[in-house]
């Protein structure tokens, strides 16, 4: 069995104020002036009825306006009471602002045509002007307490839908932060890897070589590589903190590698591979003067700088070439390394397999292609071939 839902403070009170009112102004012999057939003593019971109503204003808003018309009805055949009246138009009320969305929609429609056809009727009846004071209360009873149930609701929803929007606009922020450092850390990583992995790889292939061989001149190469690594590296590191800092109002804020600088980064890679038979070679099919926008020839830079860092790994003794070719819609990179065919001399670094991820990352967000992995060479041998297409324009990818 269902028990009724307890009554709320506040309904609690009023209906305790309107029945001790009710019953001060019948002691004192203070009437709203009813009709009187059924005496004083009867006054007492619409208003202990409407009373005990009160307490499921907030609960049974419906029911208590329904059982309150009744009450207010037969309050009328009785000498009448005010606190009564009262009561009821809170009822009204309360039925409006907390009903169901159609309650609150039907009962202001319907007191207004009860005024109407009340002050018609009473006109009617009494063919007197001062019918419609009787039309003017009646109203006042029942259509105005409706009406102000009604903007009352309407304020509270439109604040309540204001500050569900309020939190679903905190919501998509907090989303729209947490994505933008997610996407900020995985480019910090592919910058922190690109910029550290090639250097950091020579070094440790010469430094290893400085130590398994006791030759003072191949030693002294080794730490010469080692120590040129070492301030490129360390350069390319500040270029990074410089970035990630905030920089003040008269820095100037660091320029990104270009692919003017390829010819640099392939020089370097010459160098420090010649110890493991390894050479390397730049090809660039570019038409002269063909610009490029920057974010393509950053990702064009890194992926050969990847790609020449990941030869000096794990590349057989062979050519290394790099390639580049603008077709008018997009940039094309291709670095293929001799791959198979035997051990070559000399010692290698550890791979992670962060370097591979990060070129797909950059051309996917670009909307390129990338691919990597063993294709069969022409002289029967097998090379590894890196290709990155890079859309010039944003949504212009080919697969």
């Amino acid at each position: 069995m269902n028990r009724l839902p307890r009554p709320h403070r506040h309904d609690v009170l009023i209906a305790s104020v309107g029945l001790a009112g009710g019953l001060v102004l019948w002691a004192l012999g203070l009437f709203s002036g009813g009709s009187g057939l059924l005496g004083r003593g009867w006054t007492l019971l619409p208003l202990a009825v409407t009373a005990a109503l009160e307490l499921m204003r907030r609960t049974r808003p419906q029911t208590a306006l329904l059982c309150g018309t009744a009450a207010i009805v037969g309050d009328q055949f009785t000498s009448g009471s005010l606190a009564t009246v009262l009561m009821f138009t809170d009822l009204v009320y309360a039925a409006v602002l907390y009903g169901t969305p159609a309650a609150a929609r039907r009962i202001p429609v319907t007191t207004g045509l009860v005024t109407v056809a009340t002050t018609l009727g009473y006109l009617a009846w009494f063919r007197t002007p001062q019918a419609l004071l009787l039309g003017i209360l009646t109203g006042l009873v029942s259509f105005a307490p409706a009406t102000t149930g009604a903007l009352v609701r309407n304020h509270r929803d439109t604040a309540e839908a204001a500050t569900l929007r309020a939190e679903q606009t905190a919501l998509l922020a907090e989303l729209d932060r947490a994505q933008a450092v997610v996407a900020e850390r995985a480019r910090m990583a592919r910058e922190l890897h690109d910029l550290v992995a090639g250097h950091l790889s020579a070094i440790a292939i010469h430094s290893t070589a400085a130590l398994s061989l006791d030759e003072p001149a191949t030693t002294r190469r080794a730490l010469t590589v080692i120590r040129e690594n070492s301030v490129d590296g360390l350069a390319e590191m500040r270029r990074l903190i410089g970035l990630l800092r905030d920089s003040g109002a008269d820095d100037e804020p660091a320029a990104a590698p270009t692919l003017a600088g390829l010819d640099a980064l392939v020089a370097q890679a010459r160098t420090n591979g010649a110890s493991s038979g390894l050479g390397f070679t730049l090809r660039d099919d570019r038409p002269a003067g063909a610009a490029l926008p920057a974010p393509v020839e950053l990702a064009a830079y890194r992926i050969v700088q990847e790609s020449l860092t990941n030869a000096l790994k794990h590349a057989s003794p062979g050519t290394v070439t790099a390639s580049l070719a603008h077709t008018g819609r997009a940039l094309t990179v291709e670095v293929s390394s001799p791959y198979g065919g035997g051990r070559r001399p000399g010692p290698r670094a550890p791979g992670s397999g962060a370097g591979l991820v990060g070129m797909r990352e950059r051309a996917v967000l670009l909307g390129g292609s990338f691919a990597s992995g063993p294709e069969p060479a022409a002289d029967g041998r097998e090379i590894w071939r890196v290709r990155a297409e890079l859309p010039l324009r944003e949504g212009e990818s080919r697969a």
